[in-house]
This record gives C-alpha cells, sequence and structure tokens, in this order.
C-alpha cells in the first residue's frame, strides 16, 4: 500500500487560485504533459513549496502500444518527478499510438497474453527510468476486443505481480465501462490486489443518446460515489482525488464535492 495522500484535487492552470484556497485539500496531481520541469507554474512551486504533495501524472507513454517505448517521454515523466519531489509517477494501462498515428485518447489494450507480455516490458523499461514508483491507472474503455483472454482485473493483477507496480483506480471509468460496454464494476473491485493501490480517481460524467461521456466537465454522479463506497468495503483508499478538466465549478461547489469524497471514504 503506498503512503498516506489523503483527499486531492487534479491541478490545472483554470483552477490554481482555487487549489490554494480551499479548504481540505491534501494533495494534488498535476497532467505531466502539461509541464516543464525548469519553468513549473509559480502557484504550483508554492504548493510544493509548502509541503504539499504534487504527483505528475502522465497521459502519453503509450505504455501498452507495440512500437518502442518512447523513452523521452519517460525521461520528461522522470525530471518532472525530481523537480516535484514526488512520491509516485503515473499512466495508464493503454495506448495512445500505432502505426505512427496518434489517437488522441487512451485507447484500451485487448486482454491477451502477447498484450500482457509488451505492457509487462514496458513498464519495467518505464521502471528502470524512474527514481520513484510507477502506477497505471484503468481507463474508460471505448470498445472491447473480441479476444480478450483475461477479464481486467486479472490483467490488472498479473500486471502488478510481474512488474511490482503500483495502481491507481479510476471508479469513474469503471461506471463508465459498467455503462458503456456491459463490464462488472464489482466483479472487477472483487479481483484486485488492494496492496498495490496507490490511490483513487473520482470524477463527473453525463449521459447523451444512452452512452454515459467521462467528461470531467460534470459533478460526480451518486452511481460514482456508490462505487467509491464499494471500494472502501474491501480497503482503506490512501488517497482519493477528483478530477476536473473543463466548465469549471465555483470554489462553494468544489469544496463541497470534496467534502462529499471525504464523507464516503470516513
Amino acid at each position: 500500500m503506498a503512503e498516506r495522500l489523503g483527499v486531492g484535487l487534479g491541478w490545472r492552470s483554470e483552477l490554481d487560485l482555487s487549489v490554494a484556497r480551499l479548504p481540505g485539500v491534501d494533495w494534488v496531481e498535476v497532467v505531466a504533459e502539461n509541464l516543464h520541469a525548469p519553468q513549473l507554474p509559480e502557484s504550483l512551486q508554492a504548493l510544493r513549496d509548502r509541503g504539499m504533495p504534487v504527483l505528475p501524472h502522465a497521459v502519453s507513454l503509450s505504455l501498452g502500444g507495440a512500437e518502442p517505448l518512447e523513452t523521452a517521454r519517460v525521461e520528461h515523466l522522470a525530471e518532472l518527478a525530481r523537480v516535484l519531489d514526488a512520491p509516485l509517477a503515473s499512466d495508464h494501462a493503454c495506448f495512445v499510438r500505432a502505426g505512427g498515428l496518434d489517437s488522441g485518447h487512451l485507447m484500451p489494450l485487448p486482454r491477451t497474453r502477447d498484450a500482457l507480455d509488451v505492457l509487462v516490458a514496458n513498464v519495467r523499461l518505464a521502471q528502470s527510468m524512474l527514481d520513484v514508483p510507477l502506477a497505471l491507472e484503468n481507463i474508460a474503455a471505448v470498445l472491447r476486443w473480441p479476444e480478450d483472454e483475461l477479464t481486467e482485473e486479472q490483467f490488472l493483477a498479473e500486471l502488478t505481480e510481474r512488474t511490482g507496480c503500483q495502481l491507481i483506480i479510476d471508479v469513474a471509468n469503471l461506471y463508465a465501462n459498467a455503462r458503456n460496454i456491459g463490464t462488472d464494476p464489482v466483479a472487477f473491485l472483487d479481483g484486485i490486489p488492494w496492496e498495490r493501490l496507490a490511490y483513487v480517481h473520482v470524477a463527473g460524467g453525463v449521459e447523451r443518446d444512452g452512452v454515459y461521456h467521462d467528461t470531467h466537465a460534470h459533478p460526480v454522479r451518486p452511481e460514482v460515489l456508490d462505487l467509491l463506497a464499494e471500494l472502501c468495503r474491501r480497503t482503506d483508499p490512501p488517497g482519493v482525488l477528483l478530477e476536473r478538466d473543463d466548465d469549471y465549478p465555483t470554489d462553494r461547489e468544489l469544496a463541497a464535492e470534496l467534502s462529499t469524497l471525504r464523507a464516503v471514504i470516513a
């Protein structure tokens, strides 16, 4: 189990003043690709300087991709983790590039033995370049590959066993997958090695024309909070982070959502 973090908020430049003045923000997570280690925003430096943990979260490593890992992206994440004095760094169990094209999205992996071998090899390479532990997050899938050999929880459990990596569990992504591709979030939670949990993500979304969109731009749905409570019946999460990436609410609304998260995990 990772170190205790508490309740956090995804740091975005649009929220920098809010993060600084909101009560009850114990830590923040930053999108690694949006920052450059030599030139951190002053407001983020101020948080770090006052002792608030700042954790870099990458979205472009493409650790599940079959093409050679772009090590410059890992080096960027490693440098950022050093500058931020972060306790760990993270990305996703997915791929984003193939055949010279970038999807612009986090794409699900076929849960086959061959795909797992590729992911394991790339994770091990990335770990060798990082000075801190690496955590991987489950994603909101847009499709299900027909040749899956493992469930998502089996896939992630074996990944952690073979690499020693940690996991970020996004309960909003679990809800999205249950609605859109028919997965069982409770079975997922039953199969996760909780000793490998780094922290938890929570975010909002909206349903349009029968499809649930993980927007990070809407309030957290009660069903997602129910999944967070279900997770807490199995483990005491080291940290829970609220993500917001668009249509930013008022400080009062953010504080209310953070208070709700605290109530669920209490």
